[in-house]
């Protein structure tokens, strides 16, 4: 297949939040690319929880020239308080000892923040859409028809879905959801409240046999981000389909916990900007076909548990666009991308089920294993960064 690499290919990115504006930023730099962003919610999304940046994913955004801003919004937690049933503490420690991260290395920020910042670093360069999304994807001999939400239609060169873990672009590659996700067995809930302990940059979290409850302060001393979740051997799917149903599952299991649980729970019913959902891995023996390609959680969300959602999606992001840029052949490019970030997505993945992950178990004798770990945390050297964070190298990004 022959390539005339002087006129600019045209991509149409579907998803707004990490890996849908990072994938454009370096398709926009190569100049090689006319980009548009679309995305379904009205306005770029603000808030939301905190999320990290780690390893590799580091370096991604030191390429992008965003680490020094990174940097100012690191939300620098100092502590990481463990309570037992009656809310008494089990062991205080550093939070990165937890987490495995790199301390004045690794970064932690507001989704939002994040989201934000990628967005300013493309928003005068590539075309974004809204409040709109597409709908139907129909590959011809010469690109993608796209016909949108909205009624547009017009076609690309190539489609790329970097729409979550829910992906409707996933969907319409490779069929139902279900297939594809591997449930690990929690269900959990995301919201913010008053901050009514005073916690300033500081975690609190509560825990018995298969429940858990959050309290994140990240330095705005009015509110908290808040976190439940609960072991639940089946995933209760239909009911997570509709928010308002969504909360309700919360209530009943939590419904003779201590400490600060009611409050949180009773927050959970009023709250503004609810997220609940299950945790979960999307695993799929391909990320692309034809000329459509998925990058981030809509491929390969490794769920929350492993704390690399944001890492996985800005370095396959970085590697897509290296793959396309070098690549004029959107087939090779894909296969290019898939081969150089699969044993790095294998390895974050796998977090679940080394132990690293583990925070919450599901049993009595689980919980005393994980307590006993916190406790030797406490006297203990911190525990050394995860290889995984850092087991790939980026290429070099071509010069425009």
């Amino acid at each position: 297949m022959t390539v005339d690499t002087s006129v600019k290919r045209s991509v149409l990115i579907s998803g707004a939040s990490i890996a849908g504006p990072a994938l454009a930023y370096w398709l926009h730099r190569s100049g090689r690319f006319e980009v548009t962003v679309v995305e379904k919610a009205g306005a770029l999304r603000g808030g939301g929880y905190p999320i990290d940046i780690r390893g590799t994913a580091v370096e991604a955004v030191r390429r992008m020239g965003l680490l020094p801003r990174l940097r100012e919004a690191h939300l620098d937690a100092q502590r990481l308080t463990f309570l037992d049933a009656g809310g008494d503490v089990v062991a205080s420690v550093k939070a990165s000892a937890v987490a495995g991260g790199v301390a004045g290395q690794d970064l932690e920020v507001r989704r939002g923040d994040l989201a934000a910042l990628l967005h300013a670093s493309v928003r005068d360069d590539v075309e974004f859409l809204f409040g709109d999304s597409p709908d139907t994807l129909e590959e011809s001999g010469h690109g993608v028809d796209v016909t949108f939400r909205g009624g547009a239609r017009r076609t690309f060169d190539l489609v790329v879905g970097a729409d979550g873990m829910h992906s409707r672009t996933r969907a319409a590659l490779f069929g139902p959801e279900e297939r594809f996700h591997r449930y690990l067995g929690y269900c959990f809930a995301l919201f913010t409240m008053p901050n009514a302990l005073g916690l300033d940059r500081e975690i609190m979290m509560w825990n018995t046999p298969g429940r858990a409850a959050a309290l994140y302060a990240t330095g705005d001393h009015d509110e908290v981000h808040a976190f439940l979740t609960f072991h639940r051997p089946e995933p209760p799917y239909e009911a997570l389909r509709d928010p308002a149903a969504g909360r309700e599952l919360f209530a009943p299991v939590f419904a003779d916990a201590g400490w600060e649980v009611p409050a949180m729970v009773g927050a959970l019913r009023d709250a503004a900007d609810p997220f609940c959902d299950t945790a979960g891995q999307i695993r799929l023996p391909s990320w692309s076909r034809g000329r459509v390609a998925l990058v981030g959680d809509a491929a390969y969300a490794p769920s929350f548990l492993t704390g690399q959602g944001t890492s996985l999606a800005l370095a396959g992001a970085y590697l897509l666009a290296h793959s396309l840029v070098t690549r004029p052949d959107h087939t090779a490019a894909f296969a290019a991308y898939e081969h150089g970030l699969r044993e790095f997505v294998a390895l974050n993945q796998g977090l679940v089920d080394s132990g690293e992950a583990r925070l919450f178990p599901a049993t009595a004798e689980a919980l005393e294993r994980r307590n006993a770990m916190l406790r030797g945390l406490v006297t203990l050297p911190a525990a050394p960064p995860r290889p995984a964070h850092s087991a790939l190298t980026l290429p070099e990004f071509p010069a425009a």
